[in-house]
């Protein structure tokens, strides 16, 4: 396949971007600063790489104004060169596309519409009363249960599984092995202590622009639906319970995990390997972040920036540190007797301060 070749005007005119330099320098490719070569466009989006901007061998370099004057050759000037770099990657892709038309060795059920333009691989499994959309792909043995519907678009890809209850919006990417549509995980505890499974009624409906990573799951609803509005993004390996709520454009990293009848608000970030679950239905409000590896265990009601747990450390002195923390309630609660104490010293009209006796100084040590 022939490489892709963009001159540094047309790039600039892509991302909106003010040339310091040669408009027609030709690009390839794209690369990091430490490792790009006269054909490659590069970004400068974090403090950690600038160091390599002055000696990097990069054709051209998407900068701030502030950084403009370091860059050894061209410099794409943006606010924002992350975005810039994000627009100008599309640029350059090229993914592998099955070829147009139901290849011979799929099933495709006599009642489902397929849209002109359709893709489906082969192996792949296309139930009765499905409705895929107009350039809708189909990958190498996914499967698309009876009375789906895809939108426009949409590519599914390998292995994945899109089931009966699924509703597709337009242009949604489900990555190789995931699973839109499974029951939600509901039962109810018999008196002899056995699981009685809950059955589930609800559908799942995505909205039109949202990216679902490989081996992730997006459970039905119970009784109403589970809803993934527009432009949301979810990685790999991520489980959504059923009746969850995500609002527009909000973006689940790797390995999170949602309990059901969550509500997230539009354009949070939840980082890799939180875990939201607590006591009662949890509510996150627009504009949220969560860092990485927090329980979210109540509701969050106002933008910001939100952490649990604690930081790494070598193992003798963190488990230490674990150790008093479970001793952190018992002296609370002698801390609280102890300020009672002095507080009725001055209810009774005792003008010198109380000073504990030496049992009492002992109370609460640090090396008890």
């Amino acid at each position: 396949m022939a490489a892709r070749a963009f001159t540094t005007g047309d790039i600039a005119r892509r991302v909106g971007a003010r040339i310091v330099g040669d408009p027609q320098h030709l690009i390839t490719g794209l690369a990091p600063l430490d490792r790009a070569g006269p054909e490659h466009l590069a970004h400068l989006s974090s403090l950690h790489w600038r160091r390599h901007l002055a000696g990097s061998g990069a054709g051209a370099v998407l900068v701030t104004d502030r950084d403009a004057p370091a860059v050894a050759k061209i410099a794409l000037v943006v606010s924002d060169p992350y975005l810039a770099y994000a627009s100008a990657s599309q640029l350059f892709d090229d993914p592998t596309r099955v070829p147009c038309g139901v290849h011979p060795d799929a099933s495709v059920a006599h009642d489902a519409v397929v849209g002109a333009g359709a893709r489906i691989a082969a192996r792949a499994t296309v139930g009765a009363g499905a409705v895929l959309g107009a350039d809708v792909e189909i990958g190498t043995g996914a499967v698309v249960e009876a009375g789906a519907l895809i939108g426009a678009g949409s590519r599914i890809l390998a292995r994945a599984v899109i089931t009966s209850v699924a509703r597709l919006g337009q242009r949604v990417l489900i990555h190789p092995g995931a699973v839109i549509g499974a029951d939600g995980f509901g039962f109810a505890r018999s008196p002899d202590g056995r699981a009685q499974r809950i059955a589930q009624f609800g559908a799942v409906v995505l909205g039109d622009d949202v990216e679902v990573g490989a081996n992730s799951t997006i459970d039905r609803g119970s009784l109403g639906d589970t809803v993934i509005e527009s432009g949301v993004k979810i990685d790999n390996q991520v489980q959504i319970g059923h009746n969850v709520h995500i609002g527009r454009d909000t973006i689940i990293c790797g390995c999170v995990g949602i309990v059901g009848s969550t509500r997230i608000g539009a354009r949070c970030v939840l980082a890799g390997g939180v875990g939201v679950g607590g006591d009662g239905p949890i509510a996150i409000a627009d504009d949220v972040t969560v860092t990485a590896m927090t329980h979210v265990s109540r509701s969050i009601d106002r933008a910001g920036r939100y952490s649990s747990g604690t930081l790494h450390g070598p193992s003798l002195g963190w488990k230490r540190n674990a150790l008093r923390l479970l001793e952190l309630d018992g002296w609370i609660r002698r801390l609280k007797a102890l300020e009672k104490r002095i507080d009725l010293s001055h209810i009774n009209g005792n003008r010198e301060p109380w000073v504990p006796s030496r049992n009492h100084q002992n109370e609460g040590s640090l090396d008890d």
